[in-house]
């Protein structure tokens, strides 16, 4: 060896460092060399291994199962493995710390301890590749390793023993360590071989993945791959970064792993549910909480494990820095004092405590703190909202089931409404879930609070405890804050309630309010909604801003108590050290104090929750209804089999044969006591919707097997309840159902069970659509059968109306797609009942809204032929009584009970009065189908609403919702690079128009104050590193800076409390404060010590009493701001919208500008403020954090570019990604909240079909869907965390040693620069995250300000409303003139040149084809479509003239389908409250509505609810008939309006128009030509052109005329 190199292994002192006279293990450089062979060994022969591996495996890479399979002790290895790395690298510093303090190099110190760490590494990278590609054989290599490293490591430790060498010495410590761990891991080693076998026994073990990574579909990664990967969330990295390229799509993230689907949860949770359930006690209900503690405790555990390592490590920065900070100050000290070198092997012993003095290493070591705290504590979140959305889908499950056993009762009655319902779902679920998310703080808080209590008191004694005390004293009042924020957002959302209840009935009446020229009492009515919610919005928002404040002013009160006391008490300052630390751990308690309030608050939150979740599994139960099935239970997918069956042989036969044969056992002998074959009978029934009034008594029926049975009666006698009291959803008083018994057929037990017949096809008088396509609708589940669906289409003459939509029937209907009409609805729902293969049919009132010719149509078609060729029994309930004549069996009913029952015949000979009674309502009995060409059918009239609505998509004008425009133009972009710069950008804009809605003064406020306050805030922490570093003596310099150090450190711990974060805001000013100290400090260094102490602590004073004032100024003006805007933007958006043509919506679908009154509006009004507060306050603080640091180690700013770089490209690609997990966890979450209240409103229907199995597969699998989402979503936020943190450890390390190494600045500015580098790891991803979550905000802004340019109608007019006559139009005299009709300057002209002339008082009857534009014709009389040419005059006045308002508010009309607003009967009549009570009576009488209306309770202030569902619709129709009669105008309009009643009321009505109306002119648009045969003139249209116009009598003169043909063919 070189004895003269510096650098020599074994130390250059003497050649006796080589010597081995004392033997060969005696020579502790020797002993060391040993060490060195285990690591060459093992770097020598894994790296050919690792290369060639590699170079095979690169094809391998993209297989995304080869991480899954684990060996034995997986996890063991890893945390083994990085405690090793950990000790190797403690055994390097001892070694270079102990080579420092000698006169020569000893390479033997660290130089084994730097192989270690490498083939540690190594060893590690080599497993994890071994795993990959399943090779166990190659781990005898690592085997060898952890023997041989063991031995010689067991060497040095025996003869550190020999010679006496104990604990005290840090090296021997080490070397312990380091043979426990090789020990350990050889143990792990050998259990590999036990448990695989893959060596030194015959029959290795064969392994599998797990099976749901067999399935290609998981994508979610996290439980399967290794430890450095979950800690890190690395598995995303291709995710995140792919998200750039394209967007992330749900396939993208395919399935839950098993462990997380909601059914496996839900099975957990349940057994724990009903394990509770014990023999002694059955009725007390089971504990909900006892069974998620059961189902959910271990993760909680292991959540709140991370969380206490978390928290204790976070105490590691405080003391971190007290020691840094110290040990610049002590560097002077004579460090040599003990060389125990001789003693031992010549080389220098160090005591375990001395390594902690030294500055670098603690450097390290607050770095290595913080990376493990951030590891832990992200950990910890990470398990919490799994765990938290595995409970949310074990409940969802727990709800759904619940709703399907729910019995009607319970929903109509309203204690169950739909409303608790969606808040059980969306609500409930989500606070626990909320609840769990943070349940580890409860017990996690109290621990760092004390832990936190007791380290100030070390430092600063008594007067720490004074600042900690103000603290604790202030949590109290944050609570009550938290208490009272909820409260505010729980009225303000019942506001928000009320309101959007009140937009969607404008919205769903719009066309009614514009003709009626209400539309500004409704807006009024919703202003004033919305003033109420603004009201509780405005102290929502104070209260957030106090929160706020609290949250910022608070650490600044507690160190100014602090210094303040400790300053009187002891008359002097602490040293920077202390200072420093101290307050440090201000700021790590201030965080849980804050975070417990709302902590508690959500335990207070979740304890409702759970109480409301238990009252409602605890609810009654529809009963048992074994009957329902005779006595066979069939399960459901022995039906689907069948089905399935059926299909096939159908494919080979006919159809119809086929199904005679198949379904229809040959009809069996009568049994003697049954005069014919029952499918079901009803005895003494009386049955309750559960109000104890009995809804049906004394029931006795009989429905005839294969046969029609008809229902009639008057409105609301009972008949729909009749049918669900047979379904079994009422409750039986009395009596029995009975479904006849099938087992009794001869038939083989198989042929009975493919009949599935405990399923019954029920229509319900509502129609009931689910959110899928119209041949979902139709196919209900069942297997799809070309033919018999193309029947079913066929008999319920939906083609023509399937043609019209987009997509034909793959077309989206439902809540949340097309609107189609009530028949088109009814249609649909009729066509499910047909089309699905049960026995029993109940079509409740299938033609009410259905017009003549369609309901003709079903009958012959789709009653008589399709089902009764078949069959099928069918049970009827109608107001037709002309269908009577079909049936095999006529029920009829009166109030409850049945009055007669039998054939028409029966009737005829036994009832002759009820006979002539239907007699003369029937008047038009006689004809067999009659040919009914009305001019234009409620069901034409629908259709060209939907042909109007599609017809003019193509003119893409701002209406269509922006984002699909986005879309659009994305799937152009192919170019990669404009996409991606698309996609990353920030929306600047909408932020511009966003603040610009806010005013400019608020905006100006708000700027101002927050840069004030930051620099204020850095001016008092510099204050204080002056303050402690002025006194002479190089103590004191250091105490200041501790002071620095802590009070960065305050700023730190904020992430949980935004707030906090205000206080590191003011950095800027702060530098400017500091050059004025400086100033100061020249005249302050002469004057004596008190004095000047005297004077920081004033100026100490004011600063913290500027700070904490601009602390309230800017909390204040954010809030307001953001309230501001909010304001501006609902005022314009309603103002727009309502004031929109007609045609705005006709092409703009309801949901999607309700979506803007809702979730947009929402999302404005409580979500931006909070996210745009807190991203200027955590940017402000990272910039002004970064300017201090820059200040004091100027070295720093080298290594902020690269940080820098980094820090851009995390955020740059988590934005993007973020945004579109965001968006699809939005987009998962409607179909589920939907499925859940379609399946609360059809619960009728699925029952009577009993589809519950597949609704319930249907819930899972939505579950699973939107909880795969929101779990990559908060993994996303997890892999963004660790990212940001990492940073920070990584700035607090280059800060640390920057300031150590360069020539130190005073001791108070390095701890200030600390303290304020650990303050960005803390806001560094709250940066991020708020940017994500306001680009995603922003887009709520951007849709509503896409709305704010409609174009809105002209409501001027030419002539000024003063001008017009009072009683205009007097005489009612109208003259038409060339007019020219169009609904859109796009589209081609309805009305081509018409002319007409109508006297005053006459009485019109327009008719013509569908499209020929008689309603075109009506709209135009108000001005409501685009009149281009010609004119309408209305007694000499031009009506294009007049102002909107006086037009449409001087004339009446009445339009096809009622429409009702919510409210009383008296304010659906006269919104406006011109009349007297007795004119609404009047028109109530000539309405034959009085008497009923008396009857209500209230009389004319009795409630009408939502869309008027508590009257029928012939009801309905006529108060639209009586508000017309209300308003005395001398012109009248009628668009068909007596489709949707029976024909008593139609004949009274016609007679009272013709006398209440004498002496005004009354237009009727007429669908069936006999309504209009008594007018005094008669107008026939076709396309648009008037083709016949004259007296009814002349115009059936004309054989040959249109008129005339339309009579013949309507006789």
């Amino acid at each position: 060896m070189a004895a003269g190199m510096p650098l020599s292994f074994c130390g250059d002192k003497a050649p006796s460092a080589y010597g081995i006279n004392d033997g060969v293990l005696n020579n502790g450089c020797f002993v060391d060399a040993l060490n060195l062979v285990p690591h060459v060994f093992l770097l020598f022969i894994t790296f050919p291994i690792l290369f060639i591996g590699w170079g095979s495996q690169s094809s391998k890479v993209q297989i995304h199962h080869n991480t899954w399979l684990h060996f034995p002790g997986h996890n063991m290895r890893w945390i083994l493995t990085f405690l090793l790395l950990f000790v190797h690298v403690c055994e390097f510093a001892e070694g270079i710390v102990s080579n420092t303090t000698m006169t020569s190099n000893h390479l033997h110190l660290f130089m084994p301890a730097f192989m270690g760490f490498i083939a540690a590494t190594t060893s590690v990278v080599y497993y994890h590749n071994i795993e990959t590609s399943n090779f166990p054989k190659l781990l005898l290599v690592l085997f060898i390793y952890w023997v041989l490293a063991f031995i010689t490591k067991f060497i040095k430790l025996w003869k550190f023993a020999e010679f006496g060498i104990r604990f005290k010495y840090l090296r021997f410590c080490i070397t312990a360590l380091l043979v426990m761990l090789y020990g350990l891991l050889m143990a792990v080693e050998i259990n590999v071989i036990r448990v695989r076998k893959y060596v030194f026994f015959t029959n290795p073990q064969k392994v599998k993945p797990p099976e749901d990574l067999q399935d290609l579909g998981v994508r979610f990664l996290q439980p399967f791959v290794n430890l450095l990967s979950k800690a890190t969330y690395w598995w995303m990295n291709p995710l995140i970064i792919g998200a750039h390229k394209r967007p992330i799509e749900l396939k993208k993230i395919g399935k839950l792993p098993i462990a997380m689907r909601a059914l496996t949860n839900y099975l957990r949770l349940k057994d724990a549910y009903e394990d509770q359930r014990t023999g002694e006690d059955p009725d007390r209900p089971p504990s909900i909480w006892r069974s998620m503690y059961r189902a959910f405790g271990r993760p909680i555990l292991l959540s709140s494990t991370f969380r206490y390592l978390a928290d204790l490590l976070g105490f590691a920065g405080p003391l971190c820095i007290y020691g840094i900070v110290r040990n610049l100050d002590d560097d002077n000290n004579d460090t040599s004092a003990n060389k125990n070198m001789e003693n031992y092997f010549r080389v220098y012993f160090m005591y375990t405590t001395e390594l902690l003095e030294n500055s670098s290493v603690l450097a390290v070591l607050l770095f290595l703190a913080l990376v493990l705290q951030r590891t832990f504590l992200q950990a910890s979140y990470y398990v919490t909202i799994e765990t938290g959305i595995n409970l949310r889908g074990a409940l969802l499950a727990m709800i759904y089931n619940k709703i399907l056993r729910l019995s009607t009762s319970n929903m109509s009655m309203g204690e169950m409404t739909l409303g608790q319902i969606n808040n059980l779902v969306a609500i409930e679920t989500n606070q626990l879930m909320w609840f769990l998310f943070l349940c580890p703080n409860l017990w996690a808080m109290p621990v760092q609070i004390v832990m936190g209590v007791i380290l100030l008191y070390n430092f600063l004694s008594w007067s720490a405890l004074v600042g900690a005390s103000v603290i604790v004293l202030l949590a109290p009042v944050q609570y009550l804050i938290a208490t009272k924020l909820a409260e505010t957002q729980k009225s303000a959302l019942e506001h928000s309630t009320d309101r959007l209840k009140q937009t969607t009935e404008i919205l769903k009446g719009i066309k009614l309010l514009k003709l009626y020229a209400w539309e500004d009492i409704f807006c009024d009515s919703v202003e004033q909604t919305r003033g109420k919610e603004l009201t509780s919005l405005r102290t929502f928002a104070f209260y957030t801003s106090m929160s706020i404040f609290m949250n910022a002013a608070i650490p600044i009160a507690a160190v100014l108590a602090t210094f303040g006391v400790h300053h009187f008490l002891t008359s002097s300052i602490p040293s920077p050290s202390q200072a420093f630390a101290a307050l440090a751990l201000f700021h790590i308690l201030v965080t849980p104090l804050f975070l417990l309030s709302t902590v508690v608050r959500f335990a207070v939150k979740a304890l409702v929750s759970v109480q409301k979740l238990g009252e409602f599994l605890q609810s009654d139960e529809i009963g048992d209804d074994s009957w329902r099935n005779g006595d066979i239970s069939v399960p459901l997918d022995v039906g689907k089999k069948h089905l399935g069956m059926t299909k096939a042989i159908n494919r080979k036969q006919p159809m119809r044969y086929q199904m005679d044969n198949y379904e229809q056992p040959s009809r069996r002998a009568m049994r003697p006591t049954e005069t014919e074959d029952v499918a079901v009978k009803v005895s003494n029934g009386s049955f309750t919707w559960g109000n104890n009034q009995l809804t049906l008594s004394d029931i006795n029926i009989r429905i005839p097997t294969g046969q029609l049975t008809m229902i009639v009666g008057q409105v609301g006698c009972g008949k729909s309840s009749l049918l669900l009291a047979m379904l079994g959803e009422m409750q039986a008083i009395d009596g029995r159902v009975y479904w006849s018994n099938w087992s009794e057929t001869e038939d083989s037990e198989e042929e009975i069970r493919s009949k599935n017949r405990n399923s019954v096809a029920y229509a319900a008088q509502k129609s009931w659509l689910l959110n899928a396509t119209v041949e979902d609708n139709i196919t209900f589940g069942s297997p799809f059968n070309k033919q018999r669906y193309k029947a079913v289409i066929d008999a319920c003459s939906l083609q023509p109306d399937i043609d019209l939509l987009p997509f034909g029937d793959q077309t989206e209907i439902g809540e949340r797609g097309i609107n189609l009409s009530g028949g088109q609805r009814q249609r649909i729902c009729v066509a499910r009942a047909l089309y699905q293969n049960t026995n029993i049919v109940f079509l409740d009132d299938p033609f009410s809204a259905l017009d003549i010719h369609l309901s003709d149509h079903l009958m012959q078609e789709g009653i008589l032929k399709f089902l009764q060729d078949d069959k099928r029994t069918v049970v009827l309930v109608s107001h037709k009584l002309q269908y009577l004549i079909h049936a095999d069996w006529i029920i009829a009913m009166k109030d409850g009970s049945v009055l007669r029952e039998g054939t028409l015949k029966d009737i005829q000979t036994h009832d002759t009065e009820l006979y002539d009674h239907w007699k003369t309502l029937m008047n038009r009995q006689d004809q067999e189908l009659e040919k009914d060409i009305q001019q234009d059918s409620q069901t034409t009239l629908e259709r060209k609403t939907l042909r109007r609505a599609f017809y003019s998509r193509e003119p893409k004008n701002q209406m269509d919702d922006e984002d699909e425009e986005e879309e659009e133009e994305e799937e152009d972009d192919d170019n990669f690079s404009t996409t991606t710069s698309r996609r990353s950008k920030i929306p600047w804009k909408m932020c511009g128009c966003y603040l610009s809605s806010g005013g400019f003064f608020m905006v100006f406020l708000m700027i101002s104050s927050k840069l004030l306050k930051h620099s204020v805030i850095v001016a008092i922490d510099y204050c204080l590193a002056l303050w402690t570093s002025t006194n002479q003596t190089a103590e004191n310099l250091q105490n200041g800076t501790a002071a620095n150090q802590a009070a960065a450190f305050l700023q730190n711990g904020t992430a949980a409390n935004q707030t906090a974060a205000f206080l590191q805001n003011g950095t800027a000013a702060n530098q400017t404060a500091a050059f004025l100290q400086n100033g100061s400090i020249n005249f302050t260094d002469i004057s004596p010590q008190p004095e000047q102490d005297v004077y920081y602590l004033h100026v100490f004073f004011v600063l913290c009493a500027a700070g904490i004032t601009l602390c309230l100024i800017t909390s204040l003006s954010v809030e307001f701001l953001g309230l501001s805007a909010a304001t501006n933007l609902h005022h314009n958006l309603l103002n727009k919208i309502i004031h929109a043509p007609i045609r705005f919506f006709d092409v703009t679908p309801l949901g999607q500008i309700l979506n803007r009154f809702s979730a947009d509006t929402n999302i404005i009004d409580q979500h931006i403020p909070p996210t745009l507060e807190s991203l200027t306050r955590s940017t402000l603080l990272c910039l002004s954090a970064i300017g201090v640091i820059a200040s004091i180690t100027p070295a720093f700013l080298v290594a902020l570019v690269p940080l820098a770089v980094a820090f851009y490209f995390i955020q740059k690609y988590f934005r993007v990604a973020s945004k579109d997990l965001q968006d699809l966890d939005d987009s998962t979450q409607l179909p589920l909240l939907c499925h859940f209240s379609e399946t609360a409103e059809g619960l009728t229907t699925i029952r009577a079909f009993r589809h519950e199995a597949r609704f319930k597969q249907r819930m899972l699998e939505l579950t699973d869907t939107n909880n795969t989402a929101y779990l990559f979503l908060s993994a996303a936020n997890r892999w963004l965390e660790v990212r940001t943190d990492y940073l920070g450890a990584v700035i607090v390390l280059t800060v640390a040693v920057a300031s150590i190494w360069s020539g130190r600045p005073g001791g108070g500015l390095v701890g200030l620069g600390l303290t304020y580098a650990l303050t960005i790891t803390n806001y560094l991803n709250w940066v991020v995250r708020n940017l994500a979550d306001l680009e995603v905000q922003m887009a709520a802004v951007k849709k509503v300000n896409s709305f704010l340019g409609t174009e809105s109608e002209n409501y001027e007019g030419s002539m000024d409303a003063s001008q017009v006559p009072e009683n205009w139009p007097h005489d009612g005299e109208i003259k038409i003139h060339d007019l020219c009709v169009r609904y859109d300057p796009m589209l081609k002209p309805v009305l081509k040149h018409v002319n007409a002339y109508i006297k005053p008082g006459q009485k019109v009857g327009i008719c013509g084809r569908t499209g020929s534009g008689k309603s075109s014709l009506s709209l135009a009389f108000f001005n409501m479509v685009d009149i281009f040419e010609g004119r309408i005059v209305i007694d000499g006045i031009d009506i294009c003239k007049l102002p909107l308002q006086t037009l449409r508010s001087r004339l009446s009309i009445i339009l096809q389908d009622p429409v009702l607003f919510s409210g009383s009967i008296r304010f659906n009549l006269d919104p406006e409250c011109m009349c007297t009570d007795d004119r609404l009576w009047e028109a109530l009488e000539i309405a034959q509505l009085k008497n009923m209306v008396k009857s209500l309770p209230g009389g004319l202030d009795a409630v009408v609810t939502e869309g008027g569902e508590n009257f029928s619709v012939g009801q309905r129709q006529l108060f639209c008939l009586a508000r017309a009669f209300v308003r005395k105008s001398s012109i009248l309009i009628m668009d068909e309006a007596t489709a949707s009643i029976d024909m008593a009321t139609e004949n009274i009505l016609q007679k009272v128009v013709m006398t209440a109306f004498a002496d005004r002119t009354v237009v009727t648009i007429a669908h069936r030509v006999h309504t209009i045969l008594t007018a005094d003139l008669v107008i026939v249209m076709k396309r648009g052109n008037i083709l016949e116009c004259d007296t009814p009598g002349t115009l059936l003169e004309q054989e040959d005329g249109m008129f005339a043909s339309f009579v013949k063919a309507d006789m």
